[in-house]
Formats: C-alpha cells, structure tokens, sequence
C-alpha cells in the first residue's frame, strides 16, 4: 500500500511517479524524500542510499535517480519512511532510563 507523506490517504498508481506528480487528495508533492523508501531521519541527510546527493527539502519534489515510492508498513506513520513507530518506541525507552520514581 502506497500513502501520501502528507495527509496519509492511500494512492492509487497507475504508472511510475513523475517529479511534478502531486497527490489528489492535498496537493502535496509525490515524488519527495518523505515518500522514499530510503528515507530515514536516524542516518546522514536522511538518506540510507549513499550515492544520493543531499537534499535540503524533504518534502519537495527533487530530481533524484534512487527514488522509490515507499511500502506504507504503518499507515499512521505519515512522512516517516515506515520508521517512525521504532524510533518513538527506541526514544520512549531511552527517556525512561533517566525519570526518576
């Protein structure tokens, strides 16, 4: 299932996606850094391909060869690369090491 990093509403994909392709439902840019299957805000630019060139906005459309529309795991988890619910549950802990009683 494909989902906009936006507002989270299920897209249907006839074809590859275009840099100018946006979603139907909020206007928002498709082919984009949020929606990659190789973003990740835990590694260097946010990016786990390392021949991919730095991008400043995540959220913009960009020109980027290694883009590829990203596999919804978690529906809720809008913009976050599927990796959002591990890296809450990863902090959670971590702040739980250090409340006192």
């Amino acid at each position: 299932m494909r989902v906009c990093h936006h507002c989270g509403k299920e897209l249907t994909l006839l074809s590859g996606i275009q840099r100018t392709d946006s979603c139907p439902f909020c206007i928002s840019d498709l082919k984009c850094c949020l929606n990659c299957r190789f973003y990740d805000r835990g590694v260097s630019h946010e990016c786990r391909e390392p021949q991919a060139d730095w991008v400043v906005e995540k959220a913009r459309a960009n020109f980027c060869e290694f883009f590829e529309f990203r596999d919804a795991s978690a529906p809720g988890n809008a913009g976050s690369g599927g990796q959002g619910a591990s890296a809450d549950k990863a902090r959670a802990a971590f702040d739980s090491l250090f409340r006192k009683g």
